[in-house]
């Protein structure tokens, strides 16, 4: 398992992710629903940073990245969800930049950087969809007093194959993260070379 030592915690590398961080948790803010997925589930590339961060720094840098971006949210733009959300994000986003960091941080070529991101991609789709399956999604529904055939329903208003809480998660969990992780993946592919040269300073 690869973690950040204590001397690459250094003033530098921290201002670094701080500064991506501020980036990730700016664009967190430009979210929208998609128009298959009801609309708590909302779509930003703020992972772009953290996987950046991940790509240049090694993967705790991007879960560090994700954890700071989550932080400001809660801090300055407050949760509707009581830090569910918040929650959910950091722990999917951390999922996506660590596995993708992993791979490529060993043997840094653009084909290690795709199966990075490929892999990234389908680990998160998996993991948070069973998260959201057995804890999430249950958990949120009790916090709020909300039966599940509610959170069902939105769903079902806009995706006619949502029919259940199963459905849910296979035909708007899953290809929710999947787009978005195709969708961070390009988006990093196009600016990393030309920021990396910044963040190896």
């Amino acid at each position: 398992m690869y973690t950040l030592r204590k001397e690459q915690l250094t003033t530098r590398t921290m201002v670094k992710i701080s500064a991506l961080s501020v980036i990730a948790f700016i664009l967190m803010l430009l979210d929208f629903p998609l128009w298959f997925t009801p609309p708590f589930i909302k779509f930003d590339i703020s992972d772009v940073p953290s996987l950046i961060g991940s790509f240049a720094m090694g993967p705790m840098a991007g879960v560090l990245v994700q954890l700071l971006k989550n932080l400001l949210d809660l801090f300055i733009d407050g949760s509707d969800t009581a830090a569910i959300g918040e929650l959910a994000n950091f722990i999917v986003g951390s999922i996506f930049a660590y596995s993708a960091g992993l791979i490529y941080y060993k043997n840094k070529t653009l084909k290690t950087a795709i199966i990075g991101m490929i892999v990234g991609t389908l680990t998160m789709t998996i993991s948070i969809s069973l998260i959201n399956y057995y804890i999430m999604i249950p958990f949120y529904a009790k916090a709020f007093g909300m039966p599940i055939d509610s959170i069902v329903a939105m769903g079902s208003a806009v995706n006619k194959y949502v029919v259940d809480f199963k459905s849910l998660i296979i035909y708007a969990i899953v290809p929710f993260n999947l787009f978005k992780g195709a969708v961070v993946s390009l988006v990093t592919l196009i600016l990393y070379k030309r920021v990396s040269p910044i963040l190896h300073r």
